[in-house]
């Protein structure tokens, strides 16, 4: 017997601010891609993941609360992770608050402040969540464009914040160019942020960028400073805990985290996440060494490219944006068929961009020779 249609889902049910919004893209399937390129072995180099894993010690840490029993529910506060983040940044734990991925944090940050109408400045190209979640909530988003050379546009900056902004989203890294402020062009960010506006800097690749003894750290600018602020950093990429979702922020205030906690779930980081955190904390070498091996391959790829004639920005983080000078969809199905997953950038103006995270070297290489081959350029 067959189920009888269903209704269609009215459309006065889903808020209009949700029904436009756009889907966020993860990147494609990985098994799809096998499927389609009939690859033994899929390289995935569309979200800026680890390719090294996570310390062993975070192995070991999991083993042993599986061992324990998952039963319980986890400690809501996570009082030990934010503890051990808030000593060895010098803050108190009361003005750290985690999130399940730093992405989590800017959703409540959102939920929390804005209301319909509000005005959110940001990057352009940019994560996307930095205007999905504003627009989720009825905001308006400004997005403030790179020059042509991805580099900082403190002009536009200094026009967009005069229009008085409640929130502002910074990355530095900036994804997807991986572009990095210098320390007086993120001074001239937060001396133009109107000290009534939350200024929110991401530095979900704060680890990778601090190699550059240039990278201005976001916390030591901001620190003392007499306005509110949030500095966002996560464990999902550098530390390699990415599958089990664990990012932080730390606030300007204490009642900012209050704010946050209102509108989180009450256990909204997993126990597995807050006991793998502690263990990638504990073991600095392991950090030092992936970061190491990752800044090597970025410069390393980014030549070959460079070299081949593709036009690369400068990067700061685990990956690269690219020019590949055509439709960047029909890059990325080609690359799909060679069994290589990138992100293929869809933001208007940018859309011969694709962004691809760096790997090993063995996989690198193998990314580098199949695009410059479907870009019809010469690998050097």
């Amino acid at each position: 017997m067959t189920n009888p249609p269903r209704p269609p889902l009215p459309e006065s049910l889903v808020r209009r601010e949700v029904a436009m919004l756009p889907a966020y893209d993860p990147g494609a399937d990985p098994d799809e891609v096998a499927r389609i390129s009939g690859a033994g072995r899929v390289i995935k180099l569309s979200n800026n993941e680890n390719p090294y894993g996570a310390s062993p010690a975070v192995a070991a840490a999991v083993r042993e609360r599986v061992a324990a029993g998952l039963a319980r529910y986890p400690d809501p506060a996570g009082k030990r992770l934010t503890g051990a983040i808030g000593h060895g940044l010098g803050v108190p734990a009361e003005r750290i608050v985690l999130g399940n991925g730093s992405e989590n944090i800017l959703e409540l940050l959102c939920q929390a402040v804005l209301d319909p109408g509000d005005l959110v400045t940001t990057q352009a190209p940019g994560f996307s969540l930095h205007e999905i979640f504003p627009r989720m909530m009825g905001a308006r988003v400004e997005k403030v464009p790179v020059t042509g050379e991805f580099a900082f546009d403190a002009e536009a900056w200094r026009t967009a914040l005069a229009a008085g902004p409640k929130l502002v989203f910074l990355a530095n890294p900036c994804n997807p160019t991986g572009a990095v402020l210098t320390g007086a062009q993120l001074h001239q960010v937060v001396t133009g942020t109107p000290e009534s506006a939350l200024l929110v800097l991401d530095e979900a690749y704060y680890e990778f960028a601090r190699r550059d003894p240039g990278y201005p750290d976001g916390l030591e600018v901001l620190r003392g400073l007499d306005r509110p602020w949030i500095v966002l950093r996560t464990f999902s990429k550098a530390y390699g805990l990415a599958g089990l979702r664990v990012g932080y922020g730390i606030a300007s205030d204490p009642a900012l985290v209050r704010a946050l906690d209102r509108v989180r779930t009450p256990y909204n980081v997993n126990q597995l996440a807050q006991d793998a955190a502690l263990a990638a904390l504990g073991d600095p070498e392991h950090l030092a060494d992936v970061v190491t091996r990752t800044g090597l391959e970025v410069a390393r790829v980014a030549g070959l490219l460079r070299r081949a004639g593709l036009r690369v920005a400068p990067s700061g983080a685990n990956f690269l944006f690219i020019d590949t000078a055509r439709d960047s969809r029909h890059v990325a199905r080609e690359l799909h068929r060679a069994g290589l997953i990138v992100k293929a950038w869809r933001e208007p103006g940018w859309e011969t961009f694709i962004r691809a995270s760096v790997s090993t070297p063995e996989d690198n290489d193998t990314f580098v020779r199949r695009l410059t081959e479907i870009c019809g350029k010469q690998e050097l």
